[in-house]
């Protein structure tokens, strides 16, 4: 295992962050015929409130220790358990608020640099009839594009840090969690076929499909930018899936135990067992407890006013359409009012508080037709 350091630009004088990786087994090599050993990427905390994925890290990092002393790690798995030091800083009045950064009111997952417009104006005279060398050949692109950009805030250099640790992984997981939810995943539908087994092994109980849901989060750069490429070129130009990434939702964010981060970490290891990254025997796949869905497909349960929110199902239940989600209580006017789910589907998650404001969105249900466009993820 080597142990690497990738320094933050310094908001202000005295002060300075850096993120931490930990790379196990043999790295890939850049100046080899294909691309070389087998490349994955973890990392956890992007949300720095989220911490259920700070504490798989760290159990999986045991696990990869022991699996390399094995010699059973037959590719290089990069681990990243504490992916946004500048959220773990920012406290308000006792509590972690790390979802936004403060001086900008930015979420922490959105934004990152477009990997297919780095790459546009320089690939399309690279590229050949043979899609093992065209997938080096676009990698190569990414590194050289990434490699250019000059940050210049903190976080356009945490950014900037984790899509160079990451723009080369065959498998790339997002470690994330919901204020109170089932274990869920997030995915581009067309990796979903490389990806069920992931939801098995993790037991999800939602598994949410889309090629971009907009705003450049994390998983979804790393996957649409192939999607956007072989759109393009494909028709010329063979062009795979260039990496399988994944939005892990690993339930509430007060679900930290060590029980659920064992079974969390060895879901994980059996999964990159299955793909070949780790040698031996995968465990026999789980049932898929339901099928994938559209994330357009997920409806948005809205409060209309103001009130004590009283939920009548709990996170990963199966509701048919009409059924009853919560309860918004006026003590006041004495007037309760039922919300109801318009489709069919397993409530993935909803809202941590107990008090609603008008508007305010409680819940979600987990939908197979597609009912919504535009920005499909929540602020």
């Amino acid at each position: 295992m080597q142990t690497r350091n990738h320094p933050l630009i310094a908001p202000a004088l005295g002060t300075a962050r850096q993120i931490t990786s930990f790379h196990y087994g043999p790295a890939a090599d850049p100046s080899a015929g294909q691309t070389g050993a087998p490349k994955v990427y973890i990392q956890s905390s992007l949300h720095a409130d989220e911490l259920p994925g700070m504490l798989v890290s760290w159990t999986l990092c045991r696990k990869l220790a022991a699996l390399e002393a094995a010699g059973r790690l037959r590719g290089e798995i990069v681990i990243v358990p504490v992916a946004n030091p500048i959220g773990l800083n920012q406290h308000w009045l006792g509590h972690l608020v790390g979802r936004f950064e403060s001086n900008t009111a930015q979420n922490f997952n959105r934004n990152f640099h477009d990997l297919t417009a780095l790459v546009l104006p320089h690939i399309e005279a690279r590229l050949g009839t043979d899609a093992a060398t065209n997938l080096k050949t676009i990698r190569h692109a990414m590194g050289e594009a990434l490699a250019a950009q000059q940050p210049r805030t903190e976080l356009d250099s945490q950014r900037l840090a984790l899509q160079r640790l990451s723009y080369d992984a065959d498998i790339v997981l997002d470690l994330h969690c919901d204020w109170e939810a089932a274990m869920h995943i997030y995915t581009n539908p067309e990796l979903w076929p490389e990806v069920e087994p992931l939801a098995r092994y993790l037991d999800a109980k939602a598994s949410l499909l889309a090629l971009n849901s907009i705003g450049n989060p994390f998983d979804e750069i790393h996957s649409f930018c192939w999607s956007e490429l072989r759109e393009r070129f494909g028709e010329r130009f063979p062009i795979p899936h260039g990496s399988i990434s994944v939005t892990v939702e690993l339930r509430s964010q007060r679900d930290v135990s060590h029980e659920f981060a064992e079974h969390d970490a060895q879901a994980i290891v059996e999964y990159l067992t299955a793909r070949g990254v780790i040698a031996g025997a995968a465990a026999p796949l789980p049932p898929l407890a339901h099928p994938a869905t559209p994330l357009a497909g997920t409806e948005p349960i809205v409060a209309p006013a103001s009130g004590v929110i009283v939920f009548r199902a709990e996170c990963g239940a199966w509701l048919e359409a009409g059924a009853p989600v919560a309860d918004i209580v006026d003590p006041l006017t004495d007037e309760l009012v039922t919300l109801h789910t318009s489709v069919s589907g397993v409530m993935y998650a909803r809202h941590s508080a107990r008090f609603a404001t008008a508007g305010m969105e409680v819940a979600r249900i987990a939908g197979d037709t597609p009912i919504r466009t535009g920005s499909l993820l929540s602020l």
